[in-house]
């Protein structure tokens, strides 16, 4: 239970700061809090999906080498490649984040 309410806090938190940023550059008056959400949703969602799917991609290949160490070479390969098209990902969320940031006059 304690780490439901840990990541509920960072959750909020990475959610928030855009909205805060906003407030400080008083772009928060002109009524552009639905970017400084979206651009906190952008990049926070992005963050996390990308972190579960790197978790699993290399638990997975982990336990696919302990169990066929002669297949380490190939299964190296498309892990590499795995997270790289994941992370590719990430940095989508982030060039979105940074756009809707920019349009709330960041």
């Amino acid at each position: 239970m304690r780490r439901i309410g840990t990541v509920l806090l960072w959750t909020l938190t990475l959610l928030f700061l855009p909205m805060a940023a906003a407030a400080e550059t008083g772009a928060a008056s002109d009524g552009n809090w639905g970017y400084a959400l979206g651009s906190g949703l952008a990049i926070g969602l992005a963050a996390l999906g990308c972190g579960i799917g790197q978790g699993l991609t290399a638990g997975n290949t982990t336990a696919g080498i302990a169990r066929n160490p002669s297949a380490a070479g190939a299964m190296f390969t498309n892990f590499i490649l795995g997270m790289v098209l994941i992370e590719s990902i990430s940095i989508y969320g982030l060039v979105v984040a940074y756009l809707l940031y920019a349009k709330i006059g960041g």
